[in-house]
């Protein structure tokens, strides 16, 4: 089975209603099993592979995550591109709960997870500098105005162990970093796909304030605004299937030209 694009997010994304042809498989890698089965459909004449990051259940932490799995699983498919909505908290007053973020940068905080495919005699020298597809975050702005749906089309992104959420020292010291949006599997997830040559772009919907604001997060109020997200992403996302190139312009399908000494 082959697939061109993947979205890489949580069940709640999965509309069987959007897709055509639609076929479930289970894919195996030299990295392990995948977050859960991966879904096989079409839509608007492009042939998509859906895989839900925390398993279809959310039963998977942030730390557990096969990371490596999934996007080698992606690359196995043929998945050129992937779009991967994700849920985060604001350390900006200006990027309210219920808004979406094209993220463009990322501070990585975390300590336990493997960042590369390469980890036997060859050392992967990656450069993530612009972390992010430049043409596939370019189509996503150009979705949003289309559909007329608001978004920041810049973010930085800080990326933290989890599943726990910050204290309130750490929040503020993030704030004081210049990031915008904070959560939890951003990294390795984009730095693996630039390993693979995959273009990707982040989807950053915003759940809550998180704890500078001095209102409590609760995982109940970050699910009511994630569900209240739900079909303003869907429509983002098939509108982008819609216009994205057939052909690849940038760069990232020659990253591992020069990362190797």
């Amino acid at each position: 089975m082959r697939a061109e694009i993947g979205i890489i997010g949580g069940t709640g994304l999965y509309d069987p209603k959007l897709l055509k042809n639609i076929e479930e498989i289970e894919v195996e890698t030299p990295y392990g099993s995948p977050s859960d089965s991966i879904t096989l459909g079409e839509l608007n004449g492009r042939k998509l592979a859906f895989l839900p990051r925390h398993g279809k259940k959310h039963t998977i932490r942030p730390t557990d995550i096969n990371y490596r799995a999934n996007i080698f699983a992606m690359k196995q498919l043929g998945v050129t591109r992937v779009l991967a909505p994700s849920a985060v908290g604001s350390l900006k007053e200006e990027y309210r709960p219920g808004d979406i973020v094209f993220v463009d940068q990322f501070i990585d905080r975390t300590t336990r997870r493997e960042e590369s495919f390469y980890t036997g005699n060859k050392v992967c020298h990656i450069s993530v500098a612009d972390p992010m597809c430049p043409e596939l975050r370019k189509t996503l702005i150009e979705a949003a105005k289309r559909t007329g749906i608001e978004a920041h089309p810049t973010g930085t992104y800080v990326c933290i162990e989890g599943p726990r959420f910050s204290t309130k020292a750490e929040s503020r010291m993030f704030q004081s970093w210049g990031a915008d949006v904070i959560g939890m599997t951003l990294v390795p997830e984009c730095v693996l796909a630039r390993e693979a040559e995959i273009c990707y772009a982040s989807i950053a919907t915003v759940t809550d304030y998180d704890v500078w604001k001095e209102h409590p997060v609760s995982t109940e109020e970050v699910l009511k605004t994630m569900r209240s997200n739900l079909e303003k992403v869907k429509r983002l996302i098939a509108e982008t299937i819609a216009i994205i190139p057939q052909e690849r312009s940038c760069e990232c399908k020659n990253a591992l030209k020069n990362a190797f000494v």
